[in-house]
């Protein structure tokens, strides 16, 4: 069965691969896996280039108002220490990150909705593109149509905000305080206000399918996604699927089969090698074998190490012990060992005339 339906130069074009053969993809063993994964990172030399570009999350709270099934930090889990990083804060941690040659920042916390709170981000924003060279990325959750409009206003040039599941019933399941209908239209929001938008999802939740993997697949697609982010289900044991195990927990190679088959279905989209992919494969490293089966974007931890341990989406997070400068001189040892490099300047959606925001002035 062919990959995809290919240009002369044998590079798939872009959404060509079908719901078929997405869905016989994901049921690939042995050495056509071994091929699916090398004809994965094909299409993202092709596509995308050997460019690994380094987004620097910064999770500046740890405060929320969900009570997602899965997250370590849902707001009934009494036992995790809230903080709020402040401003100036930020602002060093930003500043640090251009000498480590993190060319977008990704403000990344719970969702704690707050008029004030989110008039703040806001600001912060306006002070990172006045003060650094970084492009800016927000993941905070849901948002009104008037605020995402207020940050892009300000400067923000993507949003992230996965929708983890395609299946209604699954999400309502792990979503108790929200809809998927309401999460896509924050994403259809976003993109009609001009925002590079990111989304994804989880791999292996408890209940999931390979017909709902293929479907998480071509969503993302459907989607137009100008970065996809995914990552496996990691239960926390202070969350109500604590007592759960990954759908594929027997298969642990599934996860790479979907970044591979993602890949295919999304073939000019950034994808992030995930910090959860190093949580579960060790050695090798996962988010180095992420980055040799289709990803192109590395995400260094650049939060701030006393509050590392206090952002524990789910348990056994790496580089909880580490300091910022410590991960991005890593970062350089691990891109040399694959023989990619680090990619220069704001790394852009590849989908849009010139990616920019048109109300950013950096």
């Amino acid at each position: 069965m062919p990959l995809a339906d290919a240009t002369a130069d044998g590079t798939p074009l872009p959404g060509s691969v079908s719901a078929g053969q997405v869905a016989a993809l994901l049921r690939t063993r042995g050495a056509d896996r071994k091929a699916l994964f090398a004809r994965a990172d094909e299409v993202r030399r092709a596509r995308m280039g050997d460019d690994v570009f380094l987004r620097g999350i910064v999770e500046f709270s740890n405060i929320c108002g969900r009570n997602c099934l899965y997250c370590g930090i849902r707001a009934s889990n009494r036992a995790v220490h809230r903080y709020r990083m402040d401003a100036d804060e930020i602002l060093a941690v930003a500043r640090n990150m251009v000498g480590w040659q993190q060319t977008t920042i990704v403000l990344q916390s719970g969702e704690a909705v707050s008029p004030a709170g989110d008039r703040q981000l806001g600001d912060l924003i306006r002070r990172i593109k006045a003060e650094t060279t970084l492009s800016v990325t927000i993941s905070v959750g849901n948002r009104s149509r008037d605020v995402y409009a207020h940050w892009r206003d300000c400067g923000m040039d993507r949003y992230l905000l996965r929708f983890e599941t395609s299946d209604r019933d699954l999400f309502a399941t792990i979503h108790a305080d929200c809809t998927l209908d309401e999460r896509l239209e924050c994403l259809h929001i976003l993109r009609d206000l001009g925002v590079q938008v990111g989304s994804g999802f989880m791999i292996g939740v408890p209940g999931e399918t390979l017909d709902i993997l293929a479907n998480n697949i071509l969503l993302c697609r459907d989607l137009d996604l100008d970065m996809i982010g995914i990552g496996p289900f990691i239960p926390h044991p202070e969350t109500p699927l604590g007592d759960t195990t990954n759908a594929y927990a027997d298969d642990p190679d599934m996860h790479f089969v979907a970044l591979a088959t993602l890949r295919l279905a999304n073939s000019d989209a950034h994808i992030p090698a995930t910090t959860a992919f190093d949580a579960v494969f060790t050695n090798p490293s996962g988010r180095d074998l992420a980055l040799q089966r289709g990803a192109n974007v590395f995400m260094p931890n650049s939060t701030p190490g006393k509050y590392r341990k206090d952002y524990m989406l789910y348990p056994d997070k790496p580089c909880v012990d580490e300091t910022g400068a410590l991960c991005a001189f890593c970062i350089v040892g691990r891109l040399e060992m694959l023989d990619r490099q680090i990619g220069v300047g704001p790394g852009h959606s590849r989908k849009r005339a010139d990616g920019a925001n048109p109300s950013s002035s950096a």
